[in-house]
């Protein structure tokens, strides 16, 4: 978490002065030099100032889905947890639906775990729906589900290539305060 408060002190000060510190992985020569050029300066600006949010937001929720696994996967001493009783029928059939999409565009599936599969809402119900297993480690159910519905909100924004109004940035913040004092 340090380092990536470093990481995003260092982008904002590069972002201010117009500087390439070198911090940050560079696009790849043959992309920058053929294509990135041909994109409006304001877009490669955007995506820059959005790509801290977006690491943000990959990294928390990744770190959600392995911490629902471990627990899932310590409750049932199985790492075959998926298949069991414990996640709702519903949400077993839309992320089956949502690897045949896939599947069926011909894409390399995205990864082999169905947990990667589902959405915050749908993390929500597996930790709700197990709440004896999950409730030693949240304050509240209630708050597990609002902010989880918050992160769902804030997750369109930036999965599908929006500008994060400054509001919306902030809200982000607190909704990650609030996921992480949750588990205090």
């Amino acid at each position: 978490m340090t380092n990536q408060m470093v990481a995003e002190d260092l982008s904002r000060i590069a972002t201010q002065y117009g500087l390439e510190l070198g911090h940050l992985p560079a696009i790849s020569a043959e992309v920058n030099e053929k294509y990135y050029p041909q994109i409006d300066m304001a877009i490669r600006a955007e995506a820059k100032a959005m790509s801290r949010h977006y690491e943000v937001f990959y990294s928390l929720e990744k770190s959600i889905r392995g911490l629902v696994s471990e627990v899932m996967e310590a409750a049932d001493k199985t790492p075959d947890w998926w298949q069991g009783a414990r996640v709702l029928p519903n949400i077993k059939t839309e992320v089956a639906s949502r690897i045949q999409k896939e599947l069926d565009a011909g894409v390399t599936r995205r990864s082999h775990d169905e947990l990667d599969y589902t959405t915050f809402g749908e993390l929500s119900g597996i930790i709700t729906a197990n709440w004896d297993i999950f409730g030693a480690l949240f304050s509240s159910k209630r708050a597990v589900e609002k902010v989880m519905a918050s992160l769902n909100a804030l997750r369109n924004p930036i999965a599908h290539c929006s500008p994060l109004a400054e509001d919306e940035q902030l809200r982000l913040q607190l909704t990650m305060r609030d996921w992480f004092r949750l588990m205090e």
